[in-house]
């Protein structure tokens, strides 16, 4: 028989991520493929980084957990004059140490993250439109 968790026990897990990284948690957006996972350094280029709100994701609800507020930044040096972003990473404060990573795409591409345009230029503003993540129960 397959183990299977109660709303509440998701919702409780989903929302430990939030406690865990901080309430001055950072986005980063790079280049290229996601690493191995979020103990390995950092691939391709680093196209942006933000400052995610203090309160950054919505209360977990139903098994998901969403973004809140705004998430946007502006393009580094290393976007270029454009670059794709193939990947994020969640960080604490200090940017050391990464607890979430992912996909990213634009709208309707199937990324674990949508940008509202994932070919970044230096300077150029960044917006996350959707990030949601959602708790497994087999």
């Amino acid at each position: 028989m397959t183990i299977q968790y109660s709303t509440t026990l998701r919702n409780n897990q989903l929302d430990q991520i939030e406690s865990t990284v901080g309430v001055s948690a950072k986005l980063r957006l790079y280049s290229g493929a996601p690493p191995a996972d979020t103990a390995a350094a950092a691939t391709g280029t680093l196209l942006v980084e933000m400052a995610l709100p203090s309160d950054w994701m919505a209360a977990a609800a139903s098994g998901q957990k969403s973004k809140l507020g705004t998430w946007s930044g502006s393009g580094t040096a290393g976007a270029g004059t454009g670059t794709v972003a193939g990947y994020f990473r969640i960080t604490d404060n200090a940017g050391t140490t990464t607890h979430v990573q992912g996909t990213v795409t634009i709208n309707g591409g199937g990324g674990d993250m949508t940008l509202d345009n994932p070919n970044i230029a230096q300077s150029q503003v960044v917006t996350v439109n959707t990030f949601t993540i959602t708790a497994g129960n087999p």
